[in-house]
């Protein structure tokens, strides 16, 4: 299975120019609001007409503006899961996952109570969509794409309008659900924890552009750019300054940093994530990339602790532990507010950014 696209669409004060080639595993889009994450979806699917570009599905050319060639979208053989669902208000639970199916009789009702089975609504096959949860909604929603057989399947922040702990559950239930689903599939989010969970292949935009595309573990471990890093949830990003082939320096942060990794020519920048931070009371001899500061603030969360840092006449640092790790490990500890500390940045989790 196989996507491309190449689609571009100008508004005014925005352009979006967005190019990519899926050939293994699910797709996230990460990207912040009003990015073009969702008009990208909408492209594909034949809802918004690019103004140039080409989208091939499976081989299949559904969109080429150079050739002519606009496929309508019932005819794309493409399901999108609306954030609202848009299920039919007068129809049954069974009705609405019948209505996406070809064909009569005892067969398409045996298809009709699989497909209930599999979403986990067999109990529910003559219920009205406003007698059930978001939750049942759209596992209805999703199992009416599924029952119209589409090639590639669409996503568009499908757990947006849920709350924390039914998403985690619906997310869980949406990996098992599709797991036997054998065509693509896109999702769009702006939860990097939704995005790294479910898809196996990252798309970043940003502002209209795409700001990395690879891997998701890998471009979460390794962002490559300032924006693509902060999009992955990278909470301290700090300019920096190219020193040699192995040494960066950072203003802001009134220290020098040593790497075993060759620093690019075209850094820019620096970042850490919160969680990758060493707090020591004292500061060790001859110990390498060390920032002095101070404890600004320090907030309590159900199982972590927050911490900002400043940095004497630079910037702030932001810090994040686990509660059971400082239970756990003798060799951490939580600082006070006022009090100095000494923050070591370990070089191989410092992400170098161009």
């Amino acid at each position: 299975m196989s996507l491309s696209v190449e689609l571009e669409k100008k508004f005014k004060g925005f352009h979006l120019h967005v190019a990519f080639e899926n050939r293994e595993g699910s797709l996230g889009i990460l990207g912040g609001s009003g990015m073009g994450k969702s008009m990208t979806l909408k492209m594909i699917a034949g809802l918004m007409k690019p103004d140039a570009g080409k989208v091939i599905v499976n081989g299949r050319t559904v969109y080429d503006s150079a050739a002519g060639i606009d496929i309508p979208t019932r005819d794309r053989h493409i399901g999108y899961l609306f954030q609202q669902y848009a299920l039919f208000p007068t129809m049954t639970v069974a009705e609405n996952i019948g209505i996406a199916m070809k064909g009569k009789g005892k067969g398409r009702k045996a298809a009709i109570d699989q497909l209930l089975e599999q979403f986990s609504l067999q109990d529910l096959g003559g219920r009205m969509p406003s007698e059930l949860s978001g939750g049942q909604q759209q596992r209805v929603a999703l199992a009416r794409i599924v029952a119209s057989r589409p090639g590639l399947l669409l996503l568009d922040e499908p757990f947006s309008a849920l709350d924390s702990f039914l998403k985690e559950q619906l997310l869980e239930d949406m990996i098992r659900q599709l797991s036997d689903y054998d065509g693509d599939v896109v999702m769009v989010s702006h939860s990097r924890d939704e995005i790294y969970q479910f898809c196996d292949q990252l798309l970043v935009l940003d502002q209209g552009e795409v700001k990395a595309f690879g891997g998701t573990k890998q471009i979460f471990d390794q962002p490559g750019c300032v924006e693509a890093a902060r999009l992955t949830g990278c909470k301290n990003i700090i300019r920096a300054e190219r020193m040699d082939e192995y040494r960066v320096r950072v203003p802001e942060w009134h220290c020098e940093l040593k790497f075993e990794k060759i620093v690019p020519e075209q850094l820019r920048a620096v970042g850490i994530r919160a969680h990758y931070i060493e707090v020591l009371k004292d500061r060790p001899e001859n110990m390498l990339n060390v920032v002095s500061a101070f404890v600004e603030s320090i907030s309590e969360l159900p199982f972590e602790w927050y911490c900002f840092f400043r940095v004497p006449g630079g910037g702030r640092i932001w810090w994040k532990t686990a509660k059971e790790g400082l239970e756990r490990d003798r060799n951490r500890y939580l600082p006070v507010e006022g009090e100095k500390v000494y923050l070591r940045l370990p070089a191989e989790s410092v992400i170098l950014l161009v």
